[in-house]
């Protein structure tokens, strides 16, 4: 998609300086369940928290984090890696929606951006946030503009409004010039948020929880 998107986002001059800079197209070798897994524990909690948190989990499932080894693990085993209750309760409501249907690239590819947003919030412990990262990151689909992460809202102000507040309509005015490729821009945008900022990103943006 980089190889498409990047002669639309150098027509931006702030973008275009963007991809010079970064390169935020690191794909991880994980499942789809095990990304989504990620994302739940990563909700309200630092960076360096959900890491040590995750690393722990990974651990005591010997890294085969599949709906059947969450369901069949020790609720005690997995609180003592640090995941809460409710956060148990999230990953296996996950696990059990994905061995009742398929929310694999393949199994959504024809399901547009916004029903995968409502299948996915229907599974309790999963919100908008969450949705929108697993269509931008999990299923890549290409055109994700989510304003509803405020690491991104804040990224979009200093580029764009030199730190300035901007509202949500002039934010969209701006993205239009990435169209069809927000979501490459978006990652541009949290690439250089992430290297400018001392502020822990993850605490900004996962609203889910």
């Amino acid at each position: 998609m980089m190889d498409q998107a990047e002669p639309v986002l150098r027509q931006d001059p702030v973008m275009s300086r963007l991809v010079e800079t970064h390169d935020p197209y690191v794909k991880p070798n994980q499942t789809e369940y095990e990304r989504l897994c990620i994302s739940i524990i990563n909700q309200q909690l630092s960076t360096a928290s959900a890491a040590a948190v995750r690393e722990r989990v990974f651990d005591l499932l010997e890294d085969e984090v599949t709906p059947e080894t969450v369901l069949t693990a020790e609720d005690r085993a997995l609180r003592d890696a640090g995941l809460s209750r409710s956060k148990i309760e999230y990953v296996r409501n996950a696990a059990r929606a994905f061995q009742e249907d398929d929310y694999t690239r393949d199994g959504l590819a024809d399901v547009s951006n916004e029903d995968v947003v409502s299948r996915l919030t229907e599974i309790k412990g999963i919100g908008e946030w969450t949705a929108r990262m697993y269509l931008l990151f999990v299923l890549e689909r290409p055109d994700i503009l989510p304003l509803g992460d405020l690491a991104v809202r804040r990224g979009i102000d200093e580029l764009y409004g030199d730190g300035a507040e901007l509202t949500r309509a002039e934010m969209r005015e701006i993205a239009e010039a990435w169209r069809p490729y927000r979501s490459a821009a978006t990652r541009y945008i949290w690439a250089e948020y992430e290297a400018e900022s001392s502020i822990d990103v993850t605490d900004l943006v996962n609203a889910d929880g």
